[in-house]
């Protein structure tokens, strides 16, 4: 590194130790981008399906291309307008709330294995938290304050009763498929730590991951620069094992390539070719 900055040469030296092994090693890397994306599709599928029974191609065209239609509004929140557009207008509303509630799954499943991997992470380093200072206890009051407004709300209460009509089943299974999809990617994370020869045994790095994907869960970001915070997060956790920060950027570039970027550019295909729904 110069003067702590990194380079594109010295980001190149890196990837390049990617090309040093078999090809099907680099296959299995692909194989689980499909895998990732092959759970996200079923589970929409499912909770679509609670609204309006929809084929698996349906169900891949709309996770794709409303992805494309993520990619530039704050925490993917286009998503919800774009895969309502495939839908009557009678059905939007639910829509966005089946959506909604497949994010939900996510988070949760983002948030039971971060805990536990932040809980062994504060445990084996040193970290300095932030003091709760008084700006901190008014943003958590406002929000506490919003969340009561929000829940008294017409619309609220609206949901809530829609939401008691979806089975016990298609709940559990959109989670079981939730908590599959974060294994695939978490392990294709340390997979790519294989690839790139660090010196960090398993559990190690699955805590380190753990934690890193829930902090990243927390912040604020724009799809298209969910690398940069990744990354940024990254870097911060896995400097407690002294790993290369270029490394790190190499490897959350390669997560972001496989699991953003191709499948935006294969669901902007379905963007340029989406025709509007006849509500007759």
């Amino acid at each position: 590194m110069n003067n702590g900055l990194l380079t594109i040469g010295e980001l190149k030296l890196q990837v390049s130790v990617l090309w040093t092994h078999s090809a099907w090693m680099l296959l299995l890397l692909l194989l689980l981008t499909d895998l990732n994306w092959l759970l996200e599709i079923i589970k929409w599928q499912n909770l679509a399906s609670v609204e309006k029974k929809i084929t698996f191609f349906e169900a891949y065209e709309q996770c794709f291309a409303s992805l494309t239609a993520s990619m530039i509004t704050p925490n993917r929140i286009g998503e919800y307008g774009a895969k309502a557009l495939f839908y009557k207008v009678p059905n939007r509303k639910n829509i966005m709330g089946l959506n909604l509630l497949g994010n939900l799954s996510q988070l949760v499943a983002t948030s039971l294995f971060g805990v536990v991997g932040l809980v062994f992470f504060l445990t084996n380093f040193k970290v300095q938290t932030p003091k709760i200072t008084i700006q901190y206890s008014l943003i958590l009051i406002i929000i506490i304050v919003l969340v009561i407004l929000f829940i008294r709300n017409d619309n609220f209460k609206k949901a809530k009763l829609f939401l008691r009509q979806i089975s016990k089943k298609t709940y559990f299974l959109t989670l079981v498929l939730a908590v599959f999809r974060y294994l695939v990617f978490t392990h294709q994370f340390y997979f790519l730590i294989i690839l790139f020869e660090l010196n960090v045994d398993y559990f190690t790095a699955m805590y380190l991951i753990f934690s890193t994907y829930f902090i990243a869960s927390v912040l604020p970001s724009l799809t298209i620069f969910d690398w940069v915070i990744k990354g940024s997060v990254a870097i911060f956790v896995f400097g407690f094992v002294e790993v290369n920060e270029l490394t790190i950027v190499a490897i959350t570039t390669f997560m972001y390539l496989l699991n953003f970027v191709i499948p935006a550019i294969i669901g902007s295909i379905f963007v340029f070719n989406y025709k509007p729904i006849s509500n007759k």
